[in-house]
């Protein structure tokens, strides 16, 4: 059986992409609710934003681990399939993911073992300092990623030095690579569906502790923290958008007609169609529900100019148009979708009447798959409308790949890849599951005894009878337990 070496890398590098993006972004978002919660517990001095920041604490250490796991296969890829890519981009990527190393993750892990272990054996100002330190680090690493990434987008500030299969980018202006033209615009863009998504699983949670009249004065703290919080990352992400937009009909015209479904350029204003079947075949796009001129006067600020089609670019320098239609008009459909619900949480906010809206908190508990989904399809669009290129007008993917390379050898690596990832997942899901369950511990009832058995004993495992399986005990809110009615 013959296996498209080039096909199944590609694919095998987004499945492990796509799979390791779960989790970065919550550790971003988490990292800057857990910076304000022991903020507000230092200046107000409420031991409920302490237990906030505790339980939250434990969430983001997970969700972290696993970051860190699923991460490192994927960077073996570039050794592996995209040697030449490699090889062409080295230089470039050297500096960059040698800055993350320097100033981001030695940061990050530098001090999530005080974050983490730390609570109950330093001061609160130096637990503080530490959790600040893990989420500069956290945006730290965000900014040096899109730096690179964004350098295969736009890439400026190099020569190539070489030539045939032996050339390679030589940096020739550092800062003009880190600040290629659009770098800003894609951090942003980033760091603001993090920050969203980090919002919305702590709303999620909180609601369905609500729903069930659980822990109710730390889900609704929580709650109304994250909501705040997620209403201004949900509508800047508005802003952040229209700039990348513009940067893209700018930089990357053929990648804006991809994933607006526009084929030819026409004369006058271009519409922006908000429904839409792409038809390759016919460069047409079927049952299209559009506003006449309004992608012109958001690219342009002029209903009369015409954005360019894909009619002006090459045939063979075209990107894919489905995938990239598809993706991005589902990453806009949800972050209207957010917007719209965060500004309607945050006017029943007052007076708490959210809380008594039954129907709109089950809506907060699963609409934590909306920044999931939108964060995905950002990255899907903003990739493959970059096609055929890997690095933008300058190296074609189909020239990255491997050489001597089976696709045998691909193919059962994806299998693994998949295989290793399912069980992962569901480690995952069950840690976090019998976090959920177990809820905040309050910390004016633990005794010292119980507070020095370290973080997997007091947070994640209790030890029944048998010494067999999870327990209950540790629910704060079990109503038998002494210590609840005592409080």
């Amino acid at each position: 059986m013959h296996f498209d070496v080039l096909f199944l890398s590609r694919l095998q590098f987004a499945l492990t992409l796509t799979f390791h993006y779960l989790f970065p972004p919550l550790s971003i978002g988490l990292s800057a609710l857990l910076v304000i919660m022991e903020g507000m517990y230092l200046i107000t001095k409420k031991p409920i934003y302490e237990d906030m920041a505790r339980f939250w604490t434990r969430v983001f250490a997970v969700n972290f681990s696993m970051g860190v796991a699923t991460g490192i296969p994927m960077e073996f890829q570039f050794g592996t399939n995209w040697a030449h890519y490699s090889r062409f981009v080295g230089d470039v990527f050297g500096s960059a993911l040698a800055s993350e190393g320097i100033f981001a993750f030695f940061l990050e892990s530098g001090f999530l073992a005080v974050l983490v272990f730390g609570w109950d054996r330093v001061s609160p100002k130096v637990h503080f300092f530490s959790t600040a330190m893990v989420a500069f680090g956290s945006f730290f690493s965000a900014v040096w990623i899109v730096v690179a990434n964004s350098w295969m987008q736009t890439p400026r500030g190099f020569h190539i030095v070489g030539t045939g299969d032996r050339a390679r980018a030589q940096i020739t202006d550092f800062w003009a690579m880190v600040w290629n033209p659009s770098s800003l615009d894609r951090l942003l863009h980033t760091l603001l569906g993090a920050y969203a998504l980090g919002a919305f699983f702590v709303l999620s949670i909180s609601a369905f502790y609500i729903l069930k009249g659980r822990h109710l004065p730390f889900a609704k703290k929580s709650f109304a923290v994250a909501l705040i919080f997620g209403t201004f990352a949900a509508v800047l992400q508005l802003v952040s958008g229209d700039l990348n937009g513009k940067m893209v009909a700018r930089y990357q015209p053929a990648k804006l007609a991809a994933m607006e479904g526009h084929y030819h350029t026409g004369v006058g204003g271009t519409r922006l169609s908000l429904f839409g079947i792409p038809d390759p075949a016919h460069q047409r796009l079927m049952y299209t529900v559009a506003i006449p001129k309004l992608l012109s006067v958001l690219v342009y600020h002029n209903p009369n100019t015409p954005v360019q089609g894909l009619d002006k670019t090459p045939v063979a320098d075209r990107p894919p148009v489905v995938l990239p239609f598809i993706t991005y008009h589902i990453m806009v459909a949800l972050g209207t979708f957010m917007i719209a619900l965060t500004c309607l949480g945050l006017v029943l906010l007052r007076r708490e009447r959210i809380f008594r809206q039954r129907w709109l908190l089950w809506v907060f508990v699963v609409s934590v798959a909306a920044p999931y989904i939108a964060n995905e399809c950002g990255w899907i669009s903003a990739e493959v409308g970059r096609q055929p290129w890997v690095v933008y007008g300058i190296l074609r993917t189909s020239q990255g790949v491997s050489q001597g390379l089976h696709g045998d050898q691909v193919f059962g690596s994806i299998f693994l890849f998949m295989f290793t990832y399912a069980l992962l997942f569901c480690v995952w899901l069950y840690i976090m599951s019998s976090k959920i369950h177990h809820g905040p511990d309050h910390h004016d009832v633990l005794t010292p005894s119980n507070s020095a058995q370290g973080f997997f004993a007091t947070h994640i495992m209790a030890e029944d009878p048998a010494g067999l399986s999870f327990t209950d005990s540790g629910n704060s809110d079990d109503a038998e337990s002494p210590e609840n009615k005592e409080r």
